[in-house]
């Protein structure tokens, strides 16, 4: 399939997609007879540009990575929003990148609404329209015959929903625990080798793992944000922000991790959720003594790890990267691969 592929948003981790759609135009073509050329992108500081013909995208890496604006482009049109971007170019996909409010979930849910009620596929990175109205989304896209892909939602490149999708077809999943948040995991390893939290937090601020301000990440929102995603799309449970237990990990100090370690175990935040046998849900967000034996308890630095517990196969755990701007860019691929394998 030709794709004809806007950008809406074009920080990091649209970079990364495009360093990898460039390296690997050729195996793309051969192995999985994929082509694409991106035809506009619109992003709230970097500007705008269009050509229905395709862009140069060797070029717009140059004029973005030199901190310059896409109005410095050659040619195209300029000046349009991310909503005419959507509606008002040859795009068939739309890639949504944008900075985006979790808890609201925009403006990328304006964005994946627009462009799917214009019978265009989306491929997103963004939680915030999973956590909200993931059902409403899924049925929108079918109703216009368009694809919605959301696989670096949870581990970033690490492939949780399609392998849940595909590889564990046919498993009963009654459950899953993991740990979803790199940075937290980071702290935790740092601790463990006799650093402060404050000097972990730090460290992992230098590094890029965390924000100015980490409390997303250490009091636990952005792994929660990921339990309602895996709950509501894995194990077909509707919850909520409000029905997830959660505690951070700020309350841990070195003394802590010393002695879990002296019982055999080592603390992690872990993001879990558990279909009772009445059918409800018991979801959390936790800091928890695991005993060395468990494959979460082994996870150390910024990876991510999930479990799930099937009914065929057992505990089935995936490990692998939770960030990164290569890494969430690989994930788009994912989504654009499976959306031109069934095309």
């Amino acid at each position: 399939m030709d794709f004809k592929i806007a950008f809406i948003g074009y920080g990091t981790v649209g970079q990364g997609l495009t360093e990898i759609l460039l390296e690997k135009q050729r195996l793309l073509e051969e192995k999985y007879d994929f082509r694409c050329s991106v035809v506009a992108i619109s992003d709230l500081f970097k500007g705008s540009v269009y050509d229905e013909n395709g862009l140069d995208m060797k070029k717009v890496l140059e004029i973005v990575k030199s901190g310059k604006k896409l109005d410095e482009y050659p040619s195209g049109k300029k000046g349009m929003d991310s909503l005419s971007t959507i509606k008002d170019t040859v795009a068939d996909t739309i890639i949504e990148v944008t900075f985006t409010d979790v808890k609201t979930g925009e403006p990328a849910l304006t964005h994946i609404k627009a462009a799917l009620q214009a019978g265009k596929n989306v491929v997103s990175t963004n939680k915030g329209p999973v956590v909200k109205q993931i059902a409403y989304i899924l049925d929108l896209a079918e109703k216009n015959n368009a694809s919605y892909g959301f696989e670096g939602v949870v581990l970033s490149g690490t492939p949780v929903i399609n392998l849940v999708k595909y590889t564990l077809a046919g498993n009963k999943i009654y459950s899953f625990k993991g740990i979803l948040n790199g940075t937290t995991n980071f702290i935790l390893t740092k601790m463990e080798e006799k650093m402060s939290y404050e000097d972990a937090l730090k460290k992992a601020q230098e590094l890029g793992y965390a924000e100015a301000d980490p409390s997303g990440d250490v009091e636990g929102f952005d792994a929660l944000g990921k339990v309602v995603i895996l709950t509501n799309v894995v194990l077909g449970k509707k919850i909520t922000w409000e029905d997830v237990k959660r505690k951070g990990i700020t309350d841990i100090t070195v003394k802590d991790i010393e002695s879990a370690k002296k019982e055999g175990k080592r603390w992690k935040l872990i993001g879990s959720a558990e279909i009772k046998s009445d059918g409800s849900v018991e979801a959390k967000v936790w800091p928890e003594k695991l005993p060395f034996s468990d494959p979460l308890s082994g996870i150390g630095g910024a990876t991510n790890a999930l479990t799930f517990s099937t009914d065929e196969l057992g505990p089935v755990t995936i490990v692998g990267p939770g960030a990164g701007r290569r890494e969430t860019g690989f994930a788009l691929l994912i989504d654009l691969l499976e959306i031109n394998r069934k095309k």
